[in-house]
């Protein structure tokens, strides 16, 4: 028995020094959930999208508090509603008086720009064996700073490993958005109005610049641009719904120029 016994511990002895080599010559550490999530944490804090969250809830805990709101429901809101343009839509609307079907509805029409975010998102960190729960949180969590680093850093990672890391990154720039607009409520409160509008304006000028980094192809650039003329001429012009209208006409302009592409070649 003690035979028997000690060859086992032998052969699980052996089993783990082969794994811990194979894993330091690929460089990839056995599978963890923990420190996926750990690691996706880290990444958000370390992202440049953490300083643009930051000043952004600095700028919309200074309107919920000049607005009447505490600072406890702001961060529930920022939980529940994770999305910075929605939740400003909902301080504003309600804090000027809109019934609370109103100020709904307008947050729900908000969140619909990122129904294409999570459609891109899904396939790529789906489970192996198609499970559709593990993917409920990231698609609550799914916003455009979480998007654009899950679509630059998943794809290195192994598919276990990346609804983890999602859910890591996701939740440390919650965290971030929370903690400031805690700062922005109790520090800043008497934050100037045009301030407030300059922070708010870090996040839509931080997205413009990260698309224009990841642009790769003739065809991005090309709607890129489209939007860029498109989206100002239509605010000028007073059209409802300009921001889809933006995004539809350079987005179909930008798969013209891919398919004219395509077929020329």
């Amino acid at each position: 028995m003690r035979l028997a016994r000690v060859a086992r511990l032998h052969a699980r002895e052996q089993c783990d020094t082969k794994r811990a080599m194979s894993a330091s010559t690929t460089g990839h550490v056995p599978h963890s959930p923990s420190r996926a999530f750990f690691a996706g944490f880290r990444s958000a804090w370390n992202s440049v999208f953490a300083l643009v969250l930051a000043g952004t809830y600095v700028g919309i805990g200074a309107i919920a508090h000049d607005l009447g709101f505490s600072s406890w429901w702001l961060a529930l809101s920022s939980l529940l509603v994770w999305a910075a343009p929605a939740q400003l839509i909902l301080i504003t609307a309600l804090g000027t008086g809109a019934a609370l079907f109103e100020a709904a509805i307008a947050v729900t029409l908000s969140a619909i720009r990122l129904m294409p975010m999570v459609v891109a998102l899904l396939p790529i960190i789906r489970p192996a064996d198609g499970r559709l729960k593990p993917l409920l949180l990231p698609t609550h969590f799914t916003s455009v700073s979480m998007w654009v680093e899950s679509l630059r850093l998943l794809p290195a990672l192994p598919r276990e490993e990346r609804i983890p890391f999602c859910n890591g990154l996701s939740i440390g720039y919650m965290s971030v958005a929370v903690i400031f607009g805690f700062v922005g409520f109790y520090l800043v409160a008497g934050l100037p109005p045009i301030f407030a509008a300059a922070l708010l304006f870090l996040t839509p000028i931080s997205f413009l610049i990260t698309t224009a980094r990841n642009c790769r192809m003739l065809f991005e650039y090309v709607a890129m641009i489209a939007g860029l003329i498109i989206g100002p001429l239509l605010a000028w012009y007073q059209v409802n719904l300009d921001l889809m209208w933006t995004g539809v006409i350079g987005g179909a302009i930008g798969y013209a120029v891919y398919k004219v592409r395509r077929f020329a070649t």
